[in-house]
This record gives C-alpha cells, structure tokens and sequence, in this order.
C-alpha cells in the first residue's frame, strides 16, 4: 500500500475495527469522526473529529492529503455525510468502499411495524396512544430524534441516550443516558420497571444495542421499526475483514 493513504468515516464499531485491521497492516488510514458523540471509542492510528465542510470541503481535504480510497463506515442512518463522500469520490474519481452491518431481520414471534422514517414513527405512536391509554413508550432513536416526538401529549416516554438530547423532546418523558452493549436480562428488567408497552427504534443492525429486540420479542411487545435510508450505489460489505480485503486488492 506503499504511496495510498485510506479515509475511514465514521465512529462505528465496524470503523474501529478496520482501522485496526488496517494498522497491522501497515495501511496507511485516518479515521474521520463527527464529534457529536462525547468521549467516543477512538480508533487506533491517525484520527481526524469534525465536518468537512460539505462536499467541496472534503473535496479538498482528500485532495490536500493525497488520499487515494474512501470507506465509508458510518451509521446507517448517516445520511449527509454518506452522500457527500459519494459525490467527493466522483469528483476525485477516488475508490469508494461502503461498510454496513447487516440489518437486523424479524424473527418468529417479532411484532414489528415497520416505517419509512421518525415522522412515519411518530405517526405510529400516535395511532396507539389515540387507542391506548397512558402509552408508555421506550425511544431508542438518538438524540437528533426526540424533537419529532414532543407534540405527542397523551404517551409517556422513556428516552435512552448516550449524550443529552439536542433538541426538546415531548413533555411526559424520562431521560437515562447509558451505553450499550445491553443483555437480554438488563432489558427485560428496564421495561419491566417502567411497564412499556412499544419500543421505538432505527434498523441500525449489529449486536451491541440488540438485546432490545430480544426482551420485545420475549415480552410480546410490539416494535416500531425504522428502516434505513437508501444509501449512495456501489460496493458494499457487512464487515470489517471484507472491507480490509477490499483494501489489499487496490495494491494489486
């Protein structure tokens, strides 16, 4: 990889994970992350924390430093930034890689009702709580989320985050901040306690945060799935191992 330098965006497990794999390789890479995460798992080797400036920005960052391939390596519901790293390959006819954990598939016994996005999923709470007295709501969304909810007045929510919401989020609500990984038995308890009746999530995919999906299934309860949003064409893998292969082949 003699001459190549790999950015890597995102701060996600995956992203960590081929930072990692590409160090023992002796690729050279940066990770880029969006900061809006305090504290957040850094990634071995070079990292970068911060916009880019839209896409001209990274236009220019890529081309000042002599970046030869893009993985992108963000959430899936990352949006922007995916579509800006797009079009800055185009641009700079540069190799672009996306790596995304698989979705999570329904199982037997799962009750997912499934929207397009937070205003199909607010939609959906409404319709229970307009049937349902005193709903009680688990929302496992992110804080950029909780504001789509705060016109709903007649459901209780309870809010998990990792960092303090950005936004207001609707008036009967109990923030906790916490951070995953989560097991079945700590899930089961936390619904328990706060006798929920729907749990409001992103297809976000992997491990970490899926015990959720365990607990509701075990529960009956039923979930209010968002899906993912498209994402840019392209290659695409599900790991990090295949996206470090990916990699290697731009040598040869």
């Amino acid at each position: 990889m003699n001459g190549r330098r790999v950015l890597i965006l995102g701060g996600t497990a995956e992203a960590r994970s081929l930072a990692t794999l590409l160090d023992a390789a002796g690729v050279d890479a940066v990770s880029s992350l969006a900061g809006r995460v305090k504290n957040p798992a850094l990634p071995v080797g070079q990292v970068r924390v911060g916009g880019f400036g839209g896409v001209d920005g990274l236009v220019s960052w890529l081309r000042t430093n002599e970046c030869t391939a893009i993985v992108d390596a963000t959430h899936p519901f990352a949006r922007v930034i995916s579509a800006n790293a797009a079009q800055a390959a185009e641009a700079l006819e540069l190799p672009m890689l996306t790596l995304r954990r698989a979705e999570w598939q329904a199982r037997p016994g799962d009750a997912w009702i499934e929207v397009d996005d937070m205003l199909g999923a607010a939609r959906a709470v409404s319709e229970m709580a307009a049937v349902r007295d005193d709903l009680r709501v688990f929302l496992t969304t992110g804080r950029q989320d909780v504001d789509v909810f705060k016109a709903i007045v007649d459901a209780w929510f309870l809010i998990r985050l990792v960092d303090p919401p950005e936004r207001e989020g609707p008036r009967h609500s109990t923030v906790i901040r916490s951070r995953g990984p989560y097991r079945l038995e700590g899930e089961l308890a936390l619904m328990h306690e706060h006798c929920i009746d729907v749990i409001v999530t992103k297809n976000s995919g992997g491990q970490l945060v899926s015990a959720k999906l365990d607990a509701a299934r075990v529960l009956s309860l039923p979930v209010i799935m968002v899906r993912r949003p498209s994402t840019p064409g392209g290659p695409r893998v599900h790991t990090a191992a295949e996206a470090a292969h990916w990699v290697a082949g731009l040598a040869e």
